[in-house]
Parts: structure tokens; sequence; C-alpha cells
């Protein structure tokens, strides 16, 4: 049975202020749902090498960890990897360059490019599964 295609997105940050306005924000994108918050790089990987998840959005700083070492976990995977959107409050030249040469698909600034996370995510839900109200088996 075919159903509507959601995008799961892991949202990794360490602010829990920050955690809740990215969550109220994507709850108002279609098709899209965190299915969870953590806020340490272990917590992180362990989320995603389980699998069925779509999307990360990761903070560089965190309470254990940084975002840079997710990435670095995520380089190994052989299977589908997960689009990784770094959404830092960091936004050094050092750090994008790390974070491209990582892996990152994508590099926003917080403060800059917080309105610009839910069409990145409906975009990238478009290219995977469709639109909303289209099947994905």
């Amino acid at each position: 049975m075919n159903s509507p295609y959601i995008l799961r997105v892991l949202l990794v940050e360490d602010s829990p202020v920050v955690a809740e306005r990215l969550r109220e924000s994507l709850r108002e994108v279609a098709g899209v749902t965190v299915t969870a918050t953590v806020d340490r790089e272990s917590t992180a990987i362990e989320n995603l090498f389980r699998g069925g998840i779509d999307v990360v959005i990761l903070d560089l700083h965190l309470n254990r960890g940084t975002g840079f070492g997710v990435l670095r976990a995520l380089r190994g995977r052989s299977d589908v990897r997960p689009a990784a959107i770094i959404f830092t409050n960091y936004d050094l030249p050092e750090y994008r360059h790390q974070a491209m040469a990582l892996g990152a698909d994508h590099f926003l600034d917080k403060a800059r490019d917080f309105e610009r996370l839910p069409e990145l995510l409906a975009s990238i839900r478009t290219q995977r599964g469709g639109s909303p109200g289209t099947a994905h088996a």
C-alpha cells in the first residue's frame, strides 16, 4: 500500500530554545517530520546508523562532540546517506570548507538563514519523494 512520502529529519542541536524553535518551524512544512532531537555526537550517530533518517540538521558545537564528528561517521556509510545540513552560529569560511569537505550538502547560518530551512527541506522532499500527495512505495 502506498502512502504519502514523509521526509524524516534528525535534529542535532544543543540549545533547547533553538531546537524548539526549529521543531515549531518545521511542523509547518508539509510532509516533513522531526523524528528525534539529540544534543550529542554519539547519540546522533546512533540514530543515523539505525536508519530511517532522510535529513540530518547539524549544529557544529554540541554538548558532547561536534557536527564534524557526525559528518565523519556518515562518510564511511556505503548505503544511502541522509542529506546533511549544517545549521550553525559559526559561519566561518574554514568551518564551511571543512563541513563541505566532510560531505555536508548545505551550510546555513542560524541568524541569517533560519527562514530558508523550511524551504530547503521542502525542496529536498520534492527531490527525494515527490510533491505533497505523491505516493511513495
